[in-house]
């Protein structure tokens, strides 16, 4: 079994190292079709939580080319502990430096949106993945965009 395989499912899904293994078996050490199934079970796993209440976050700043374009973000979770973890903290990095990147209308249309990162992704499908890793709802309350 490759472990640099197992450990990029991880990143990328949220999922256990006994998970990721078993899944990466099942279909035959395929990085993509493993990831695929994983991120449909991460979707599941977020609708759960849904309809729980956020009222912890943090607002995240990224600026750009040389203060020419910048974004802040709202991003809420449930507790001040998970708002704390570095894959909170790097989600609100990564979504504030991606609204930098395009114009977006609303929070919907960016959620929507080809990861900048990931073209496979979208930006909802990294949210989902934060919220499998540190089991409470995540979500992108608002964010505004600066620019030169």
């Amino acid at each position: 079994m490759d472990v640099t395989k197992i450990k990029k499912l991880r990143s990328d899904t949220g999922a256990g190292v006994m998970e990721a293994k078993q899944v990466l078996e099942k279909f035959g050490n395929d990085l993509e079709e493993a990831t695929k199934y994983l991120m449909s079970k991460v979707s599941e796993k977020a609708a759960k939580k849904l309809d729980r209440t956020t009222k912890d976050g943090l607002v995240h700043s990224y600026i750009h080319n040389k203060g020419k374009v910048g974004s802040l973000v709202l991003l809420a979770c449930e507790t001040d502990f998970v708002a704390k973890t570095e894959d909170f903290k790097k989600l609100a990095n990564d979504i504030a430096m991606q609204i930098c990147t395009d114009e977006y209308e609303n929070v919907e249309s960016l959620l929507k949106s080809e990861y900048m990162r990931d073209s496979s992704r979208t930006v909802q499908d990294c949210i989902n993945g934060v919220i499998a890793k540190v089991g409470e709802k995540v979500e992108l309350k608002d964010f505004v965009k600066y620019s030169v």
